[in-house]
């Protein structure tokens, strides 16, 4: 899936990745805005992940998209 597909995508997304990474807040998933860089950098903040963590979650979140 290119990053135009999961931004077309991204609202739907949202409450899915809400689901999943709980503690991130509306905005941080605005701001992140269905890219993977961004989300992943947000994951890290929140969660306290390694880079290499928080990347390999969000490749499988949009792996089943």
């Amino acid at each position: 899936m290119n990053n135009d597909q999961i931004a077309g995508m991204w609202k739907q997304m949202k409450g899915e990745a809400k689901v999943m990474w709980g503690e991130l807040t509306d905005d941080d998933l605005d701001i992140a805005e269905g890219h993977k860089d961004k989300l992943a950098g947000r994951i890290q903040e929140r969660y306290g992940k390694t880079k290499d963590e928080a990347q390999r979650e969000v490749d499988d979140f949009f792996s089943r998209y």
